[in-house]
């Protein structure tokens, strides 16, 4: 949701997620304004309003699972309208809390859907909430770094009060308790649930790797990834072979939607009665927070000295890769390919959990651009297919495709890539917390640079 407020920032009037952010205003905002903020998204449905897909299936599933969960779960409107509104906004000051009761940015347009938990799941895999915790560890109990610039501690002190200890009382995001004291825990708990995997790098304080995963018991989606491997298959098959002028092309719709409708019965059965509605909320919206710090030249990036290219030029996995090296880490080697996948697989995958290519004449879209100009769904599958074979060494392309007809674009092609193994982090304090490479279960056997999960 932060990245999603940085452009609000620069046009208030509108959500548009191809507008470049504006990261450094956001990160220089008051935590508590932005604790309150993500109240108020909260309050106004999101994701429970979104996207409008009703009568596209005869199961009319319910996005958060259940009808009024919102509603049952936000702040009084009184407190949240008048007591505890934001002040975030149009034209305000990063640095310069205000806490006036206008309607706050976004929240006088449609209801803006949060990530899907996937999103937050592949940002993680990529190391940054490990490396950037690191360095707010560094930055507030020692000097190992450069010292930082004001807009930098700023930062440092937000993301520790929002993120690096328990929210305050009666926060939407507060989800760590007696009961549940870890928030590492707790975030692999809801990944595990809802995908049956795991992240690639170790968990602190847990040398065994699996004893986290009991109290889940047998409500996981273990099935999720051999029935997102097969779609992934059919529909590079049906790209493959797309408008063939000679022969038939071996790719079912029937088939597709069938996949698409059981991995979304998958999802929406581990929503039921509401459950991992505020986790979805709280950690998609935390994860964010990081994503947007290294999306930019901003200051934390400049300070390290990780600037890898100005504005949006540079890739947050290059920014990422430095920053990590000055605290003695090394993040996943498929950490460009993850960035990009989360954000392309967030929309995919709550299209497909709301049921949205249930039907064989609408999943057609996923493989077949006859007659759809541009092909933006096309596309969208072919980077998604390219990206996860890269990234996971998961061969999705059978070899020996029928050829294209003369004079019709070619496909992409991106060749299958098994990277190699990953250097070791190099270790510099007992207080590091562990890095960002996978452990000896999570590694792959040196074949790829992913979660052992998104084999």
């Amino acid at each position: 949701m932060f990245r999603v407020l940085a452009r609000l920032v620069v046009n208030p009037a509108t959500y548009d997620p191809t507008v470049p952010p504006d990261a450094d205003t956001v990160l220089a905002l008051h935590p508590l304004q932005l604790s309150r903020w993500l109240e108020e998204i909260w309050g106004l449905g999101g994701a429970q309003a979104w996207p409008a897909v009703t009568g596209t299936s005869t199961s009319s599933p319910v996005p958060l699972g259940a009808v009024d969960l919102v509603e049952r779960l936000r702040l009084p409107d009184g407190l949240r309208d008048v007591g505890l509104r934001s002040g975030l906004r149009p034209g305000l000051v990063a640095g310069l809390p205000s806490f006036d009761n206008p309607p706050a940015l976004g929240t006088d347009l449609p209801p803006l859907p949060w990530e899907h938990l996937v999103y937050a799941y592949l940002v993680e895999s990529t190391g940054v909430l490990s490396v950037l915790t690191e360095v707010v560890r560094r930055y507030v109990t020692g000097e190992s770094l450069d010292p930082p610039s004001p807009e930098t501690l700023v930062w440092a002190r937000t993301t520790e009060e929002l993120f690096l200890r328990d929210a305050p009382q009666f926060s939407i995001g507060g989800l760590t308790s007696a009961v549940r004291p870890d928030a590492a825990v707790n975030r692999r708990n809801a990944y595990w649930r809802m995908f049956g995997v795991d992240l690639p790098h170790p968990l602190p304080g847990h040398p065994d790797g699996t004893a986290w995963k009991q109290p889940a018991g047998t409500a996981v989606n273990t099935r999720f990834l051999e029935l997102w491997h097969e779609l992934l298959r059919q529909v590079w098959l049906g790209i493959e072979n797309d408008q063939n002028q000679v022969g038939a092309n071996p790719t079912d719709p029937s088939y597709v939607a069938y996949l698409c409708r059981t991995i979304g019965e998958l999802l929406r059965l581990r929503r039921r009665g509401g459950l991992l509605a505020r986790e979805e909320f709280a950690y998609t919206s935390m994860v964010s927070w990081f994503h947007l710090t290294i999306e930019q030249e901003t200051s934390v990036v400049e300070d390290l000295r990780a600037t890898a290219g100005g504005g949006m030029l540079g890739n947050p996995a290059d920014r990422l890769a430095v920053i990590a090296s000055r605290v003695g880490m090394t993040p996943p080697r498929a950490a460009r390919e993850l960035f990009e996948l989360a954000d392309l697989m967030s929309p995919l995958m709550w299209f497909i959990e709301l049921g949205y290519f249930d039907s064989p004449a609408i999943a057609r879209i996923l493989f077949d651009s006859f007659g759809v100009p541009g092909a933006p769904v096309v596309e969208l599958m072919t980077r998604v297919v390219d990206l996860w074979q890269s990234s996971t060494g998961v061969l999705l392309k059978e070899p020996g495709g029928m050829a294209r007809p003369t004079g019709r674009p070619s496909v992409p092609a991106q060749p299958t890539r098994l990277p190699g193994p990953i250097a070791a982090p190099v270790a510099t304090s007992p207080a590091r917390p562990a890095g960002a490479v996978p452990s000896s279960g999570g590694a792959l056997n040196g074949a790829t640079a992913v979660p052992t999960g998104m084999r």
